[in-house]
């Protein structure tokens, strides 16, 4: 299992256009991808779960990687989040 938090830098959080890319970009992975802000969890491939996060700038998520291609998957959702979100 891998794990990394990050913090939201884009002005607006984590809305509709991000969300959509992150959910494209987590549906490349075997692994399971989850991430949980506040107690709340939901997996990286559901759009309406994010979502309903409601998470804003400034705000750190934990995201928990879990599979067989977890290493390839950690490095490369690191590097969408620092150029995404």
């Amino acid at each position: 299992m891998k794990e990394f938090s990050y913090v939201i830098t884009d002005e607006i959080g984590i809305h509709a256009r991000p969300a959509g890319m992150l959910v494209k970009e987590a549906k490349k992975y075997e692994s399971k991808i989850v991430l949980t802000k506040d107690g709340k969890s939901a997996e990286a491939t559901k759009l309406m779960a994010i979502m309903s996060l409601g998470v804003k700038c400034g705000e750190t998520v934990q995201v928990t990687i879990e599979g067989a291609d977890e290493e390839a998957a950690c490095e490369e959702m690191t590097a969408f989040f620092k150029e995404n979100l």
